[in-house]
């Protein structure tokens, strides 16, 4: 059942990614030729500093959530009740407490926002706060979903709203070039969509309707209050790590650094996303193993995920510095370009961040929270302090450069000690003898893809479609010649053969069932 889950959960997100990323490029293209360059700064602006209004809520959701796994692997009704009127206590709380710092950030927008030509720049800034904080009192139901894997009816959900909002937003750039509409039709299909999840679940669990429930042990409230304060600490730390980017390019740069940024976030973003469309549906399935399962087996599915992991990341990371600004160029034209120096920094910090995905789903799901508390907020640290200090000598590309450093001073290294120590049992040697030996294989299939695209120049789409190709081909071949021998791989193989017979049987079965149907119509008439 984990695995039928994780199948379906990871089949729903791709599909929903793939539909995403279309209309992202659509609506991008046409945000930027209807209002330009310094509406696309303040709309990245806006995201980041409410980002860090967000942080009321961080914490919150991932240490209910992990207390929800034992119950729920149990049906203890009562105890999920007790949590889940708890989730939706404290939700209500935090939407108030978000809007509350959102109106107080409100006098000081002039500070945040320079030189952007946007009209009614306070009312703008209202409706974004409004599609930030209202969520927060529907967000405790569709977790429930998630815990019990069933993830891809949220995804189905936010597939159609996103497809019905972004086509109904390209309508008003297209034929008004209203900004403010724009994001009055977005607000209303966000929150119409949390309504209608709601919804369902109460349908699908009647239960939660929060009748009789368990009176929460004093441990488990303990527990919560514990991980929800640790965590709280994490992600004011990773706020300070990647939510500033936007705010220190606007203040020593241009909020038009921020727009050129934006685009190149964008395309980063969402092959961050195809990856975690695949991680993130797994991570629920990995809770389940490690609630169930011994150290032995974790770990043989932890370096299977590695594998993986690694796979998608350096292949998309070695796509990105091939061709990302091939692909903006043909996109949007030279003016949008970066300079070269910042694309080899951004690509490093994506897959330094991505490769500690598989790590850090194990700490996460075994509930290590409290013992790397302080961890962010050092790296938050030597990130402003390193961001400060290069960005006078190096520009756009010494802001990008302090976080990788940081990076690499602090959770590279903390967050495998944690797991290797606390679950797996084993040295930390052997994490770093694997993703060093990955890395290098990463690295000989860059100089090989760079080697071969070198050969043409991606000037036209049908070129640039060739190079993806040939990226494509070269790296999945070179990991498939290095990596078929190893006991991952075999793993993995072995459950993509399980997982193709199971959709092959599903399917001879539909067939079947569809004859019968037609063979039973067939003696009636």
């Amino acid at each position: 059942m984990r695995t039928k889950n994780t199948l379906i959960n990871i089949s729903a997100g791709l599909a929903n990614q793939l539909i995403i990323t279309v209309l992202s490029f659509v609506s991008r293209t046409v945000f930027i030729t209807s209002l330009g360059i310094d509406y696309l700064g303040v709309n990245a602006l806006f995201t980041s500093v409410l980002a860090m209004l967000s942080l009321a809520e961080a914490g919150i959701g991932s240490s209910i959530v992990f207390n929800l796994y034992k119950p729920v692997a149990e049906k203890n009704r009562l105890q999920i009740l007790a949590l889940m009127k708890l989730y939706r206590n404290t939700y209500r709380i935090i939407a108030l407490v978000v809007t509350a710092l959102g109106l107080a950030v409100l006098p000081f927008l002039d500070l945040i926002v320079k030189g952007a030509d946007v009209p009614h720049i306070e009312l703008v800034y209202l409706i974004f706060l409004i599609n930030t904080a209202v969520p927060y009192l529907f967000v405790y139901k569709h977790s429930y979903l998630n815990v019990n894997q069933k993830n891809y009816i949220v995804t189905a959900v936010f597939s159609i709203s996103s497809i019905i909002s972004t086509v109904i937003r390209i309508a008003i750039l297209y034929y008004t070039e209203n900004y403010l509409l724009y994001l009055a039709v977005d607000t209303v299909i966000t929150i119409a969509t949390s309504i209608i999840l709601t919804v369902i679940v109460n349908r699908k669990y009647p239960y939660l309707k929060f009748g009789k429930a368990d009176t929460l042990d004093p441990e488990t409230k303990r527990n919560f209050l514990r991980n929800m304060k640790a965590i709280f600490i994490q992600n004011v730390g990773s706020y300070f790590i990647f939510g500033v980017e936007s705010i220190l390019i606007s203040t020593f740069i241009s909020i038009a650094a921020v727009g050129l940024y934006a685009n190149y976030k964008m395309l980063i973003d969402i092959s961050r996303t195809f990856v975690n469309q695949i991680f993130s549906n797994m991570y629920h399935s990995v809770g389940n193993l490690v609630a169930k399962e011994s150290a032995d087996k974790i770990y043989e599915v932890y370096k299977a995920t590695m594998l993986l992991n690694f796979w998608l990341y350096s292949m998309l990371g070695i796509g990105m510095f091939l061709l990302l600004g091939p692909f903006i160029r043909l996109w949007l034209g030279d003016s949008f370009l970066l300079s070269g120096a910042v694309v080899p920094v951004l690509v490093a910090a994506f897959y330094e961040r991505g490769m500690r995905n598989s790590i850090t789903t194990v700490k996460t799901t075994a509930g290590i929270f409290h013992e790397d508390r302080y961890a962010p907020l050092l790296q938050a640290a030597i990130n402003l302090g390193a961001c400060l200090l290069l960005v006078r000598e190096l520009g756009l590309g010494g802001i990008f450069l302090g976080g990788l450093l940081s990076a690499i001073a602090v959770p590279f290294w903390t967050t495998p000690y944690l797991v290797y120590k606390k679950v797996f049992g084993k040295p930390l040697l052997h994490y770093f003898l694997t993703y060093f030996a990955y890395t290098g294989a990463g690295l000989l299939a860059l100089i090989v893809a760079y080697t071969v695209c070198q050969l043409w120049a991606a000037d036209t789409i049908a070129a640039l479609l060739l190079q993806i190709a040939a990226c494509l081909i070269i790296v999945n071949s070179l990991y498939v010649v290095l990596f078929h021998r190893t006991e991952p791989f075999r793993y993995l193989r072995g459950v993509a053969v399980m997982l193709l017979h199971k959709l092959l049987r599903s399917g001879r079965g539909f067939i079947g069932r569809k004859r019968e149907l037609q063979t039973n119509a067939d003696h009636r008439n």
